[in-house]
C-alpha cells in the first residue's frame, strides 16, 4: 500500500497549535527518553501519523506502561479500540452482510413475518420485504434473486425501503442504531461457529481484493475491500507489549468481530460486539442487553452510550444501571480511538489519551477539535485519507443528535456550548 504522508514540520506544528491538540501533556515518564531501557516497548511505524501524534501515544505508553511509574501496583490500564474505520479501513460488519446476500446465507422470518426480525422494523419495511422475498424456502436465494437481495440491502444499507419508505422507526438514537442489529438479527437460526465460518470466507475475499475494488450484491455495486491499518496494528501490539490490556468494541457482530480481530493479536474474550440471545445453542433474532436493558428488549447494543455500558459491564465488572453511568477515574479506560460520533461515549470517558480518524463525523470532530482537556489527538486515515472539510462542523447548532433523533448544540460537560470548529487535521 502506498499511502505515505507527508507533513511539513512547520505546517504541522502550526495546524496542531491551531487546535490545541498539543495542549496538557501527560505527566514526565519515569524512564525519561534517553534513560530507557531497550526492552521498553516502542512504536515502530512512523509513516501516516500526523505531526505529534506518535510522540504523545508513544509519552502514554511510557507513563502507564511497565516502564513508566505513573500505575505502578495498580491494575493493568486499558486501551479501547473500535473496530470498523479504526483499525481496518472499511466495515467488515458490510463485508460479512454482502458474502451472505451473495451466497444465500439469510434465513427468511419467522411464519414470514419480517418484524419478527426487528422490533424498530417499520410496517412498510416489512410489507416491503414479504412482497420481495419468497416464502417457505430454507434460507432465501439472494444470491440470484436480485429482487429480494435489493430489499435486504436497501434496509440494511440505507435504512430505507427501494421505494423510498422509512425502514425503522421508533429507537433511543444514543444507544442503537437499528440498521446495524439487524445484521446480527438476520443471523437468526446459524450457530455462532457457522457465523464465523462466514466471516472468515468474506474476510479473505476482502484481504484478497485491491483496494477501490467493489462487488455485486443483488442489481447494485457494494464496497468489495477491508484492510488493516498497519499503524493500529503496531500500536496494539506496543500497548499490549507494555502491559496494556487491550479491547476491541465495535457495532457489528460480535462472531464477526472475533474473527477479525485475531489478526491484531486480540482474541474473542476482549472483543465486545453486538451480542445475540441464543436458543438452544443457535442465535435468534434477539440481542443482549446492558445496564436497565434486559436481554431480549433489543433496544441497546455496542453503540455510542451502549458501548459505554459494555464496556462498563464487561472490562470494568459494573452491574445494572451504574454501567450505563461514567465510572471513577480508576474504573475507566486510560486510551480509547474511533472514528465516528458512535464512539463519542466511550472515547469522552478516556483519562489518558483520545485517537480519532478524521472521517467528519461532526460530533466526534467537534468535541476533539475542542480539546478542552488537551487529551484527544487527531489523524488522518491511513488509507485514503478524507481532504480537508471546507465548511466548519455545525458544533454550535446541529452537530448532536438527541435520543430522538432530532439535532442540537454539542455541549461540554459544564453545560457550555462547543462553538463550531474548523478542519485542521488533514492530508496536504
Amino acid at each position: 500500500m502506498n499511502h505515505k504522508l507527508r507533513w511539513p514540520a512547520a505546517a504541522a506544528a502550526l495546524a496542531i497549535a491551531g487546535t490545541g491538540l498539543a495542549a496538557a501533556q501527560p505527566a514526565q515518564p519515569a524512564h525519561p527518553a534517553q534513560a530507557k531501557p531497550r526492552s521498553c516497548p516502542v512504536l515502530e511505524i512512523s509513516q501516516g501519523w500526523y505531526g505529534e501524534n506518535k510522540a504523545r501515544l508513544q509519552q502514554l505508553i511510557d507513563d502507564y506502561g511497565r516502564c513508566g511509574d505513573h500505575r505502578k501496583g495498580r491494575d493493568k490500564p486499558v486501551a479501547v479500540f473500535d473496530w470498523d474505520n479504526t483499525v481496518v479501513k472499511n466495515d467488515v460488519g458490510d463485508a460479512t452482510m454482502f458474502w451472505m446476500l451473495r451466497n444465500s446465507k439469510i434465513r427468511p422470518p419467522r411464519g414470514g413475518d419480517w418484524r419478527t426480525t426487528s422490533r424498530h422494523l417499520t410496517a412498510e419495511a416489512a410489507g416491503s420485504l414479504k412482497t420481495a422475498c419468497p416464502t417457505g424456502v430454507r434460507t432465501l436465494p439472494t444470491g440470484t434473486d436480485t429482487r429480494c437481495a435489493d430489499e435486504i440491502n436497501s434496509v440494511y444499507s440505507e435504512g430505507t425501503t427501494t421505494s423510498g419508505g422509512t425502514a425503522f422507526a421508533g429507537f433511543d438514537h444514543r444507544r442503537i442504531e437499528p440498521q446495524y442489529a439487524w445484521l446480527a438479527q438476520l443471523m437468526n437460526g446459524w450457530t455462532t461457529r457457522q457465523i464465523q465460518t462466514f466471516a472468515t470466507a468474506a474476510r479473505a475475499e476482502n484481504l484478497a481484493a485491491p483496494i477501490g475494488a467493489e462487488q455485486q450484491v443483488g442489481s447494485g455495486k457494494a464496497t468489495g475491500w477491508v484492510r488493516y491499518y498497519d499503524q493500529q496494528r503496531d500500536l496494539i501490539r506496543t500497548l499490549q507489549k507494555a502491559g496494556f490490556d487491550v479491547w476491541i468494541t465495535s457495532a457489528s457482530p460480535e462472531p464477526v468481530v472475533d474473527v477479525w480481530a485475531r489478526g491484531v493479536g486480540i482474541e474473542a474474550d476482549h472483543s465486545l460486539g453486538i451480542r445475540s440471545v441464543t436458543e438452544h445453542g443457535r442465535l435468534t433474532s434477539h440481542l443482549k442487553g446492558c445496564g436497565t436493558v434486559a436481554d431480549g428488549d433489543d433496544s441497546m447494543i455496542t453503540y455510542i452510550d451502549g458501548k459505554r455500558c459494555w464496556i462498563n459491564k464487561e472490562i470494568f465488572g459494573v452491574r445494572g444501571a451504574a454501567a450505563e453511568k461514567v465510572q471513577p477515574v480508576h474504573r475507566r479506560q486510560v486510551f480509547a480511538a474511533g472514528d465516528s460520533d458512535t464512539d463519542i461515549s466511550f472515547l469522552r470517558d478516556a483519562t489518558g489519551l483520545r485517537l480519532v480518524l478524521n472521517r467528519n463525523k461532526k460530533e466526534v470532530m467537534c468535541r476533539a477539535y475542542d480539546n478542552g482537556d488537551g487529551r484527544w489527538i487527531v489523524n488522518p486515515m491511513f488509507i485514503e485519507p478524507k481532504k480537508r472539510q471546507v465548511a466548519p462542523y455545525p458544533c454550535a447548532t446541529s452537530a448532536f443528535t438527541e435520543r430522538d433523533g432530532m439535532s442540537a448544540p454539542v455541549r461540554r460537560a459544564d453545560g457550555s456550548v462547543v462553538p463550531d470548529q474548523r478542519d485542521s487535521v488533514y492530508p496536504s
